[in-house]
């Protein structure tokens, strides 16, 4: 999908976000065109990738992979629980074609998971592309419409509109909106710039390294985050995002984790500048990277 050259306001324009996020304050943002995926990264696109060039993850390097509590398979290659956030569990076999344990397996038409933010710089640069901004998502996902908490509004609609927790969380899934864990890429609307699910289903890694105290200091023109940090920029919210907790499946919110960490609710899509050069041509070339390390958010 192409989303056009302009000027937007970037940021919390409601109060909505923890301050530890750095959502603040709302600052005018110029970004060229470019053309972005209109869904993340499928499992069938991941493998497409995989076959090419014979990637071997992050996740399938190290053994194991973050699984949230509810979604394991096989309770017993559980290897232990995330300090923290006892409702991740490090499982062995893990991995992006087996997202609950070995024993699973993953839905085609899926967002691609236990990817580490490196996986999914190789799989960009094969395919032509490369990770977004964190600027161009949250411009992308805005869809044209100014200052909205959501791609559609600025509340939640009685039918669900996006994949996320439902019931009691961490403990109780009641599943209402038809999924305990990832919904097909497709599952529901699209926003004005025909982008599917932004906002909740999996966080999506960004390029930019992440600093709560950016956006004070943020060039107005195509901002690519700060030169160095310790964690990359992830945005969108996932499926275990509920307001109990993590209400960060909003068109501002924003997180972050460790590049070499995989968990079963991150993935991404990619971009590239628009114009005839970039038609995303394949790239075969195998990548050989370090193990995952920490967990991720909800």
């Amino acid at each position: 999908m192409t989303v056009p050259a302009q000027v937007f306001r970037m940021g919390d324009a409601h109060g909505d976000g923890r301050p530890a996020d750095g959502e603040r304050p709302v600052h005018p943002v110029r970004v060229h065109a470019f053309t972005i995926d209109a869904t993340p990264v499928t499992v069938a696109d991941f493998r497409a990738f995989v076959t090419a060039t014979g990637y071997r993850t992050e996740a399938e390097s190290y053994g194991w992979s973050a699984v949230f509590h509810l979604a394991v398979t096989d309770p017993g290659r559980v290897v232990g629980r995330m300090a923290g956030a006892p409702w991740w569990l490090g499982v062995e076999g893990a991995d992006w074609a087996h997202p609950d344990g070995p024993s699973s397996t993953a839905g085609d038409d899926h967002p691609v998971v236990h990817v580490s933010w490196h996986d999914a710089r190789a799989y960009a640069a094969w395919a032509g592309r490369r990770l977004p901004s964190e600027a161009e998502w949250e411009c992308a996902a805005r869809g044209g419409r100014a200052g909205l908490r959501y791609p559609w509004g600025d509340t939640l609609p009685e039918r669900w509109a996006c994949n996320i927790w439902q019931g009691d969380f961490p403990a109780r899934n009641t599943a209402e909106d038809g999924w305990v864990t990832t919904a097909p890429v497709r599952a529901y609307p699209p926003n004005d710039y025909g982008l599917y699910q932004p906002v909740g289903n999996v966080w999506e890694w960004c390029a930019d390294w992440f600093s709560p105290g950016y956006y004070a200091r943020s060039p107005v023109d195509d901002p690519r985050g700060p030169a160095s940090g310790s964690s990359r920029v992830i945005r969108g919210g996932s499926y275990l995002c509920h307001d109990s907790y993590c209400n960060r499946y909003r068109n501002a919110a924003r997180s972050s984790n460790t590049p070499d960490s995989s968990t079963g609710n991150t993935g991404f899509r990619t971009v590239a500048a628009s114009g005839p050069a970039n038609t995303g041509a394949h790239r075969d070339r195998p990548v050989r990277l370090r193990p995952p390390r920490s967990p991720g958010q909800a």
